[in-house]
């Protein structure tokens, strides 16, 4: 449990005041799941993804979607060398640990949609070749909710990709006034130092599976996603891919907590974050107010199981 300390610890020294926020992210990256940050301009959505691939020293990637940005800039294309007399394969940016969709929206769903198989199957296929991607891959995107000029809404099978939809928040006074205290001087995110490696997240991944959820949870995750798909103004709730993400994500949160086991609060708390995104609502209900609603009333009103948790 240490490493998964030492980057919070690390992190926290760039994003401060965000302790909740790193963990979901760190949570999403050792369940092997991807993040969409979500919040306006400025409140630290960019430097949450490139102080997470300092901390684990991963290759870092950033691609700026614009409405001009094709399929093949993201994935790779294969261009002719003249000297060998043969096409040779140019890789694209997606091809790194940490990859930042920055402003995933502004592009075309046809480009979006170049990141489905490599955030499902961590491969790209190009012209019929298929490669694989680095390991640990990651992909935190971000969006702007409150701009819709040149922006193109996710699709859903876009959106059921993400393991969390995440809002970062305004900072508290006292740590805007950290911030700005810690930035008279330097930037910290330069001096940000590696404290784990790639190896160290496989290896965190491969520990989670071991943590413990009872049979009886498990039943708790699948009644809590049945219904909400008989909620009202509710088209399509959560999918059993939402309940496996779900599972992933209570072992993987219960482990960055320090514990071998899984708690009805760990659901409780990733509800919101990991399933609101994926529901789909009837027209004149849909904003992600209301879908966070939703799952809140969901969870309020299901009866939360009581075990020994702990096997």
């Amino acid at each position: 449990m240490s490493k998964a300390s030492d980057i919070l610890d690390n992190v926290s020294k760039v994003i401060v005041g965000k302790r909740n926020v790193s963990e979901l992210v760190l949570t999403s990256i050792i369940a092997g799941g991807h993040v969409l940050l979500e919040d306006v301009p400025g409140t630290g959505k960019t430097m949450m993804a490139k102080s997470f691939a300092k901390s684990i020293d991963g290759e870092f990637s950033r691609i700026q979607f614009t409405p001009d940005l094709l399929p093949s800039d993201i994935t790779g294309v294969h261009v002719y060398n003249q000297k060998e007399g043969e096409f040779v394969f140019r890789r694209g940016p997606v091809f790194a640990n940490v990859i930042l969709a920055d402003e995933i929206n502004r592009a075309t769903p046809r480009t979006q949609s170049a990141l489905l198989e490599c955030m499902e199957e961590h491969q790209v296929t190009v012209d019929g070749e298929y490669s694989k991607l680095a390991e640990p891959f990651i992909v935190i995107a971000t969006q702007n909710p409150i701009e819709t000029a040149g922006t193109y809404q996710l699709p859903e099978a876009q959106l059921d990709r993400f393991l969390m939809k995440i809002n970062m928040g305004y900072p508290e006074k006292d740590d805007e006034v950290l911030i700005l205290n810690r930035f008279l001087t330097s930037n910290p995110e330069i001096t940000l130092e590696k404290v784990a490696t790639c190896e160290d997240i496989i290896a965190m991944k491969e520990d989670v599976k071991n943590v413990y959820i009872h049979p009886v949870l498990i039943e708790y995750i699948v009644e809590l996603a049945r219904m909400t798909r008989n909620e009202e103004n509710v088209l399509t709730g959560v999918s059993p891919r939402g309940t496996l993400g779900m599972l992933n994500a209570a072992r993987a949160y219960a482990y960055v907590a320090g514990r071998d086991y899984v708690v009805p609060e760990d659901i409780k708390i990733l509800a919101p974050y990991v399933w609101a995104h994926r529901l789909v609502l009837q027209a004149g209900f849909m904003n992600r107010d209301n879908k966070e609603q939703i799952i809140g009333n969901v969870v309020s009103k299901t009866a939360v199981p009581t075990e020994d948790w702990n096997r």
